[in-house]
């Protein structure tokens, strides 16, 4: 999914002249005619999906520099480009001061504009990553850090943020490298005990005969190699929270144990005499099916409903593909700035290649694969070519699938089995067979404009007028495909379309 810049101007002239040009940049484009136009979208459902902005300056109801105020009392941390007519000196200190990334004399040029867009991209990635790190590193990360652009992932974190509101157990659920240590580190920086411990311990990562001593802590000589007294992730963690990631490796005396601290808010240290009392908020992650190893004894029922009183499900990545080109961007910047390395960009082929990608390791792995591009890239953008372990995986094309028909001078297969939706253009009888002719009546090669505008017709069809989906198979941008609906006069034919889907959350 390209990255979508909003474009603002109140003359409609200017506005198609940088819509055409972010386009042909490989940006999806998203226009406003005027100051408070902008506003509204950037505090709609649009608002997340907007990475950057071309700003005019001068407009007749709210222009450049008011809108630049009010992004800055919302908060608001997206680039703005500014462009206008004017480019007196003046004007330049009064937008770089007011918060623009950079400023362009109209009419622009496309390579001016090209690598304005695409520094001010970068930047704001690089930007926003290492506030991310620091956030991480100091125990203030909150959900606004987390990237993300997707439905799905969203639900999660307002389910998330409910949880920090309080002190209720939280038990974190999703596959290894989905990002469960950075939710839980968000519950923490979002909760009243920000300001105090986050401490973290892998269970899976702990020898079994070390779990007690290194969770509960040990007295001195209370085992063979016990010189002096230990703490305990517990004690550390006392007025903070304590995060126990991959629980369901906890061995059965630990268990127990874990149980008592649980119940009773305290911990007895191997070796003690007595317990500690201790004020911990538990938050626990697993990537194992829990019910599963309670119903075969695995794991102690009575401490699994302790710790499953609020269940916080992380989708994998691969059910939320759209967050790979924000995710990209960010590692991208990050380990460019690691490396020392100046790289501009992601090529869309390569981008194509990651959206395909079905991501088994989940976050981790992607951000492990940016890390391998960003070292094995010579020039200043990352192609195909720095990812061979993932182009490896990748499925043939249909030409070459063996259960593919072949493509033949005479006919493209399609797959039409499902039905027309209400309102739209019938398919050719073509179409409705299966197959798209590829010449004429007269037996020439049809142009392909006819060809193009049979496909989207089609495609609409074949996916109920749901836009988003059709722009999505067709590895267009929304923008792009409605200008070509317009292009083949096909407005009024959409008009009946069934209504996109609303994801649930």
């Amino acid at each position: 999914m390209a990255e979508t810049i909003l474009i603002v101007d109140d003359d409609p002239v200017q506005r198609r002249l940088v819509e055409a040009m972010v386009n042909r940049f490989g940006y999806e484009a998203l226009t406003a005619d005027g100051g408070d136009a902008a506003l509204a979208l950037l505090g709609g459902a649009e608002a997340s999906r907007i990475a950057g902005i071309v700003l005019d300056l001068v407009m007749p109801d709210l222009d450049g520099l008011g809108v630049l105020a009010k992004m800055r009392e919302r908060g608001l941390r997206i680039p703005v480009i500014v462009q206008t007519a004017h480019g007196g000196i003046d004007n330049v200190v009064s937008a770089m001061r007011a918060g623009a990334a950079d400023f362009v004399v109209k009419p622009v040029g496309p390579e001016r504009l090209q690598v304005s867009l695409r520094n001010a991209l970068a930047a704001s990635a690089l930007g926003n990553e290492l506030a991310r790190l620091k956030h991480v590193r100091t125990g203030t990360l909150t959900f606004a850090d987390i990237v993300t652009r997707s439905e799905k992932m969203r639900a999660v974190l307002r389910t998330a943020e409910k949880a920090a509101a309080s002190a209720i157990p939280v038990l974190i659920e999703g596959e290894s490298g989905v990002g469960k240590e950075l939710i839980a580190c968000a519950i923490h920086g979002s909760s009243e005990r920000r300001a105090k411990p986050f401490v973290a311990v892998n269970c899976g990562a702990i020898p079994e005969n070390l779990v007690e001593s290194l969770l509960f802590g040990h007295e001195k000589g209370a085992f063979t190699g016990a010189t002096e007294r230990h703490a305990g992730k517990f004690a550390e963690a006392d007025g903070g929270v304590l995060f126990l990631d991959e629980v369901g490796e906890l061995p059965p005396a630990a268990q127990v144990k874990l149980l008592r601290a649980i119940q009773e808010g305290e911990i007895e240290p191997v070796g003690g005499r007595k317990p500690a009392k201790v004020d911990v908020r538990l938050i626990s992650a697993t990537n194992r099916n829990l019910m599963a190893d309670v119903t075969s004894g695995r794991f102690r029922e009575d401490l699994f409903y302790r710790l499953h009183v609020f269940p916080v499900t992380v989708p994998p990545l691969r059910e939320r593909l759209e967050d790979v080109p924000d995710l990209v961007r960010h590692f991208l910047a990050r380990f460019c700035a690691e490396e020392g390395k100046r790289i501009h960009a992601v090529s869309a082929e390569a981008l194509a290649l990651l959206n395909a990608h079905s991501w088994p390791g989940n976050v981790r792995q992607l951000e492990n694969t940016i890390f391998r591009a960003v070292v094995l890239a010579d020039g200043d953008s990352i192609g195909v070519s720095e990812f061979p372990q993932i182009a490896a995986h990748a499925p043939l094309p249909a030409s070459d699938a063996p259960q593919s028909p072949p493509i033949t001078a005479e006919i493209v297969s399609f797959v039409a089995d499902r039905p027309v939706w209400p309102g739209a253009a019938a398919p050719t009888a073509e179409s409705q067979a299966g197959v798209l002719p590829l010449r004429n009546g007269d037996g020439e090669v049809r142009p392909l404009e006819e060809i193009e505008a049979e496909v989207i017709r089609f495609a609409i069809s074949h996916y109920r007028g749901q836009m988003s989906e059709v722009a999505r198979r067709l590895h267009i941008g929304r923008s792009t495909l409605y200008r070509k609906l317009e292009n083949i006069g096909f407005e009024g034919e959409t008009a009946d379309a069934e209504p996109e889907p609303v994801a649930a959350g």
